[in-house]
C-alpha cells in the first residue's frame, strides 16, 4: 500500500529527471515511467467513475435495456486501473486481479446466458445472478479500500462500504430496488470525486514508499532460495 505520510525530497541529480526521497529502507528514486504509471493510473479510474456515473443515470433515465454497455468501459478501465496501480502487497494486488478476471468471465458468462438487452433487467429481477459480476465490484472495492486505507479519503467510503452493502442487499433480498440504485448512484458519485480529486496529488503519493517494495522483494527472494 501506499501512504501520505511526509517524504523526504532529496535534490534532483543534474544529469536526470528522477526525483529522489528517503524511504523507510532507504533511498529510492520517482522515475518518468513511475510518473507515466501514476498519471494511466488515474485516468483509467477517472474512465471508471465516469462510466459508473453515466451507466446509473442511464438506466434511472432511459432505462436498464442499453445502459449495460456502460459496463464494458467500467470493465476495462478498472481492468486498467489494477494493472497500474501501486499495492505493496503484490499477493492482494493479484487477488483484486483474479477477481477482475473473474467478474469478467461471469459478466461474459450472464451476457450469453440472457443477453445483452436483457442483462441488467436479470440482475434486477433475480438477485442470484449478482454472484456472476459480484467479484467485478468486489476488485472495485478493493481500489476503494487501498484509497480509504492509504489516503484516508472519505469519498472512497462510496467503493469500500455502499458498493458491497448494495450488492448484498439486493443478493439477499434485504433491500429495495430504489435503495440499492440509491446506494450504487452515491457509490459512483463518490468514485468520480475520488477519482477527479486524486489528480491535485502528487506522483510520488500514489507511488508510495519504493524502497518498501524493494525489502519485500528481497524478502521474497530470500525465502524462496
Amino acid at each position: 500500500m501506499t501512504s501520505e505520510k511526509k517524504q523526504v525530497i532529496f535534490p534532483k541529480d543534474a544529469s536526470s529527471d528522477e526525483s529522489v526521497l528517503q524511504g523507510v529502507y532507504g533511498k529510492y528514486s520517482i522515475t518518468k515511467d513511475d510518473e507515466i504509471e501514476v498519471q494511466r493510473y488515474r485516468i483509467s479510474v477517472l474512465i471508471c467513475g465516469i462510466s459508473f456515473c453515466a451507466g446509473i443515470l442511464h438506466w434511472l433515465v432511459i432505462g436498464p435495456v442499453f445502459a449495460w454497455l456502460w459496463l464494458i468501459p467500467i470493465a476495462i478501465s478498472l481492468g486498467l486501473a489494477l494493472k497500474w496501480i501501486h499495492i505493496y502487497l503484490r499477493p492482494l494486488h493479484k487477488a483484486l486481479q483474479i477477481l477482475w478476471t473473474i467478474g469478467c468471465l461471469g459478466l461474459g458468462v450472464l451476457a450469453t446466458k440472457v443477453g445483452g438487452q436483457n442483462l441488467l433487467s436479470s440482475l434486477a429481477s433475480d438477485p442470484i445472478w449478482t454472484l456472476a459480476i459480484g467479484p467485478l465490484f468486489a476488485a472495485l472495492t478493493g481500489i476503494g479500500f487501498k484509497e480509504f486505507f492509504c489516503f484516508r479519503r472519505l469519498e472512497a467510503i462510496g467503493l469500500t462500504v455502499l458498493v458491497p452493502l448494495a450488492l448484498l442487499g439486493h443478493l439477499m433480498g434485504i433491500l429495495k430496488p430504489w435503495f440499492v440504485m440509491t446506494l450504487l448512484g452515491c457509490s459512483a458519485l463518490l468514485l468520480l470525486v475520488l477519482a477527479i480529486r486524486k489528480f491535485g496529488m502528487t506522483a510520488a503519493a500514489d507511488v508510495g514508499d519504493k524502497s518498501v517494495f524493494d525489502y519485500l522483494d528481497r524478502q521474497n527472494t530470500a525465502e524462496a532460495l
